[in-house]
């Protein structure tokens, strides 16, 4: 119940203080390239259930088609603004509308894709039993994650075999520690994150 109403109260709060930065990146979007101002991806939340993922669109229109994965930092099928919102993470302040109508946490696990999901074993899907989030332990970890991506001659098997079970560790870490403290905790390494790219994060 805490939890629940901290992600509102910061939802709702966040979202009427960054208005003004959602105008400015919408129109930047609607100006630099063709398509929509969001994206949205179905994406698997809490106990294995569908939803509708908001982030601002940093691809052209149907790149997705070409791979659901991202390599490197500039990815040709990423625009221009979208390089920078990526970069910034600016991509995911949609995402606080996920929180505010309950279908994500400010904190919790990234949610992936069912194509990924479907690979998880019987233990591996103890991470759908609480409600996905916006930033974890594994987003802070690796942030670079693209960049990363980019050095593999199989960028999907590097994820699948090397990314991705590191990923489900760092969920687990986080389900055993879950508490407010460790909300906070999480949030404010994801700020030092975003200001300090190249620090290492100790998890």
């Amino acid at each position: 119940m805490l939890k629940r109403s901290f992600d509102i109260i910061s939802s709702g709060l966040g979202l009427l203080f960054i208005s003004p930065i959602l105008i400015i990146v919408s129109g930047a979007i609607a100006l630099s390239s063709k398509g929509g101002i969001f994206y949205k991806q179905s994406r698997v939340g809490l106990h294995g259930a569908n939803f509708n993922i908001l982030k601002f669109r940093t691809m052209y229109t149907g790149s997705d088609r070409n791979g659901l994965l991202t390599v490197g930092d500039r990815d040709p099928r990423v625009t221009p603004i979208g390089y920078y919102l990526r970069k910034y993470k600016l991509d995911e302040l949609p995402q606080l509308i996920n929180v505010l109508i309950g279908s994500m946490s400010l904190v919790g696990p990234r949610p992936e894709v069912s194509k990924y999901v479907n690979l998880y074993s019987t233990e591996d899907r103890i991470v759908l039993s609480i409600k996905p989030g916006i930033t974890d332990y594994a987003s802070i970890f690796f942030r670079n994650e693209n960049e990363i991506l980019k050095l593999a001659s199989d960028p999907e098997k590097k994820y699948i075999e090397e990314v991705m079970p590191r990923k489900l560790e760092l969920n687990k870490k986080y389900i055993e520690e879950k508490g407010m403290l460790t909300d906070l905790k999480i949030l404010f390494l994801t700020f030092k994150s975003i200001l300090n790219k190249n620090d290492k994060v100790a998890m």
